[in-house]
């Protein structure tokens, strides 16, 4: 029978030099190079004042040596990055074996503010003078992450008003029954356990009415329309997600095509991506030349964006949402979905429905005389007779409120007659001049072009395999900070390793 030697791993103090297990080519040899030799931490020097006083703190350059490697392995916590610093070998090599506590890394994350941004720019400039960067187009994407926010908090002001009162109700009526029944014997633990539900009720009443005082606005949207707010963190959104509804943060990202450097992150408390694009567009008007594209998804496609771009001159190519339709290549994309859950899927069924609503032939429209009378007898008044849609010239025309209203054929002219109000149709004249041709028509023109589709599927292969990167082999499931700028932050720390993470494999500081 074979013999083994037998292998020992427990516990025992071994001579290791720190320095060398730093291996050149791994990501934490290029990090702890980059941030010794290459970046500039002066600005952290603002934060202390013992140089005469006090005791003496942590250097910035090794807490963020640390924090940018626990990162990197997935492990963003602040108890957890103090736990690495005193078991992996790594990290105890990063630290010099000085074992930060959890609460000196969880405020200097917290706290990197504005501060992070020049850092940012500064790992850019190195990944720029390796050649990493190549300013041929610029692929704008997003990802929606859940933050450090509950979703139950979410409402508005009415909604705030309504748990307080509903509250203070509970409280009163329990209060009520309590006094009610002392006359009657009562067990210690239940009358302790009654008090403890009545205190809890108000106290969670008066936090919602402080709140309430301290936010005195409803919060608004970039049109002004109500948005929800969020009593854990105000800065977040709610947003869709292919998982559900989630609390949280977008983190929107520009990479360059060469090799996938991430040139602009940003942290947005939004879930609309369309009002994203001009920030991030801005945002890369340094790192802009003449024959720079701008590539997005169907999500960042809007006529006021496209009209923005224009203006700044910048070329771009941003999907509708009607682009792979008229894609031959994506015929058969429906073969390759996802059949949705039956025990998940909360949608309506719509077996049975058979109404058949009143199409723009039912309606008696008279172009010499630009007329337009409903199936109703009623008489429409025009609103509009050069307006553009899908590059066709139409007339347009809408029923008044005092006909619709009262009107028995409601259902079968309104789609949702609970909601809308008056009836639209439209007639069509012809294709547009190409002088009145949208900014959306210029778009999907050259979207089509076969130079367009060549171009546009150049972006698939550029932005997914960052956020693929961020999003499994970083763990980057959540952001762990409340508060815009604090997330932010945080993205771009993340977004940080992984453009260190491709100068290390292109032999940076070997």
């Amino acid at each position: 029978m074979a013999r083994y030697k037998h292998i020992d791993t427990s516990p025992r103090f071994i001579a290791v030099d720190l320095e060398r297990q730093l291996l050149p080519g791994t990501f934490e040899h290029a990090l702890n190079y980059l941030i010794d030799h290459q970046i500039d931490l002066s600005s952290f020097d603002a934060r202390y004042k013992n140089d005469l006083t006090g005791a003496s703190a942590y250097p910035p350059a090794m807490l963020l040596k640390v924090v940018l490697f626990a990162y990197s392995k997935g492990i963003v916590s602040s108890r957890g990055i103090e736990r690495a610093c005193r078991e992996h070998v790594i990290c105890i090599a990063l630290s010099g074996d000085s074992a930060p506590h959890f609460t000196t890394l969880a405020a200097f994350v917290s706290t990197l503010g504005d501060e992070i941004a020049p850092l940012f720019g500064q790992v850019l400039h190195l990944c720029d003078r390796q050649g990493l960067i190549g300013r041929e187009m610029f692929a704008i994407d997003g990802v929606k992450l859940p933050s450090n926010a509950a979703k139950a908090r979410s409402g508005t002001r009415a909604d705030f008003e309504r748990q307080a009162g509903k509250l203070e109700a509970a409280a009163a009526a329990m209060l009520a029954r309590h006094r009610a029944n002392d006359t009657l014997p009562v067990e210690p633990d239940l009358a302790a356990k009654e008090a403890r539900s009545i205190e809890g009720l108000k106290t969670d009443a008066a936090r919602i009415r402080q709140w309430l005082t301290a936010h005195p606005k409803e919060r608004t949207g970039a049109k002004g329309a109500v948005i929800k707010s969020n009593r854990t963190d105000n800065e977040s959104a709610k947003m869709a997600t292919s998982k559900g509804v989630i609390q949280g943060y977008c983190g929107v990202a520009a990479v360059d095509d060469r090799h996938q450097i991430i040139v602009a992150a940003q942290a947005h408390g939004t879930g609309s991506e369309q009002a994203l694009l001009i920030p991030v567009v801005k945002a890369l008007a340094p790192q802009l030349r003449d024959y720079t594209l701008i590539t997005a998804d169907a999500g960042y496609h809007s006529a006021d964006n496209l009209q923005q771009l224009a203006a700044l001159g910048v070329a771009a190519l941003i999907a509708d949402n009607g682009m792979r339709g008229r894609d031959e290549r994506f015929k058969d994309q429906e073969r390759y979905q996802q059949q949705p859950d039956p025990l998940h899927d909360k949608s309506k069924s719509k077996k049975g429905v058979t109404t058949q609503h009143y199409r723009p032939a039912d309606f008696n429209y008279d172009a010499a005389a630009g007329t337009c009378v409903c199936p109703a007898g009623k008489l429409l008044y025009q609103n509009g007779a050069n307006c553009i849609h899908n590059g066709h010239l139409a007339v347009k025309f809408q029923g008044a409120q005092r006909d619709c209203l009262p009107c028995a054929q409601r259902d079968k002219c309104l789609r949702t007659p609970d909601t809308t109000k008056t009836r639209q149709v439209s007639f069509f004249r012809g294709k547009a001049d190409a002088e009145l041709e949208s900014y959306s028509e210029r778009m999907k023109r050259a979207i089509d072009s076969e130079r367009g589709r060549q171009l546009y599927g150049g972006r698939f292969a550029t932005v997914e395999p960052v956020f693929g990167n961020l999003r499994h082999n970083k763990r980057l499931d959540r952001f762990t900070l409340r508060g815009q700028k604090k997330v932010d932050g945080q993205w771009k720390l993340y977004c940080m390793v992984h453009n260190i993470e491709k100068l290390a494999h292109h032999g940076y500081a070997q």
